[in-house]
């Protein structure tokens, strides 16, 4: 019963997401485009109501996932967000008035029972609320080094499937870390007070990372089919947060045979989004349209 708390704010977190990604897209499709960088491209979205409402779905996921983080472990919140996609495109089939295909439900069901099976397999317990420095600075070097070097492999691929793929595993570590850089500046809000929040370190770290993430993540979408960077994307970031949260936050997860069932739940989640990442209601709504591409001469 102590879990159901952020596992609802979690799953909150996850659909507020999902509704901000569709109305954002919505609004983006509604305003004049450009082939380039537009000034008064911020002021159009400003004008549409749906875009307004999506930025606001977007605070109420950030308000959530903080206090989902507050009170549960990194290991709980974090795979819960692999749900965000499912629950983006039920929420787009049903204002768009597309149907989900019979595909799209057997994708989401198998990602739903696979992260059922997966957790409750791995049964994490533990919610350290204060991270030494000396555990903070190699988990971030190691993440940091990682992501560059995804980074450095992807600008050396050509667009496809490759290239989409690194840049997908780049944002889920910057995900991860965003979490769990976030867990430390609400515990510390928590325990010491707002001045404490403002001063930390974490706080800005997260925020600055996060930034990032953003940004790998339209690069991401650039570069290659969702089909590549979608998974990368979900899986990446559950793995990521679930040995975070074991590294910096002492949590643990049961081991020996239980390992086989926590396999299976990954590998049902896994099936479960590249069926997700390959219909075409999941292109139109997460991705950049493949009819606006065009090959120059």
């Amino acid at each position: 019963m102590h879990l159901l708390l952020p596992v609802l704010l979690a799953l909150c977190a996850a659909l507020s997401n999902g509704v901000a990604t569709v109305l954002q897209r919505r609004a983006a499709l509604s305003v004049p485009r450009s082939d380039g960088f537009r000034a008064g491209l911020m002021l159009d979205l400003l004008r549409r109501p749906v875009w307004v409402a999506g930025i606001l779905a977007v605070v109420a996921a950030a308000v959530c996932q903080a206090l989902a983080l507050l009170t549960g472990p990194l290991t709980v919140v974090q795979p819960l967000f692999v749900l965000e996609l499912p629950f983006t495109l039920i929420v787009a089939s049903l204002l768009m008035r597309r149907g989900l295909p019979g595909v799209g439900w057997v994708a989401v069901t198998g990602v739903v029972v696979g992260l059922g099976v997966a957790l409750g397999a791995a049964s994490p317990t533990g919610n350290r609320t204060h991270v030494a420095l000396d555990r903070w600075v190699p988990a971030l070097a190691v993440c940091v080094a990682v992501v560059v070097v995804l980074a450095v492999t992807a600008l050396r691929r050509p667009e496809g499937r490759a290239r989409a793929a690194c840049l997908g595993a780049a944002t889920a570590i910057c995900y991860a870390v965003t979490a769990a850089l976030m867990k430390a500046a609400m515990h510390i809000l928590d325990d010491e007070g707002v001045v404490a929040f403002f001063t930390a370190w974490q706080t800005y770290a997260f925020a600055a990372v996060g930034a990032g993430a953003l940004f790998l993540l339209e690069n991401a979408m650039q570069a290659g089919p969702l089909v590549a960077s979608q998974p990368a994307l979900t899986l990446g970031d559950a793995t990521v947060s679930l040995t975070l949260g074991i590294v910096l936050f002492e949590e643990h997860v049961r081991s020996g045979w239980w390992l086989l069932p926590q396999l299976l739940g990954v590998a049902m989640i896994a099936a479960g989004v590249f069926m997700l990442a390959r219909i075409p209601l999941t292109r139109s709504v997460v991705g950049p349209e493949e009819s606006a591409r065009v090959e120059a001469p």
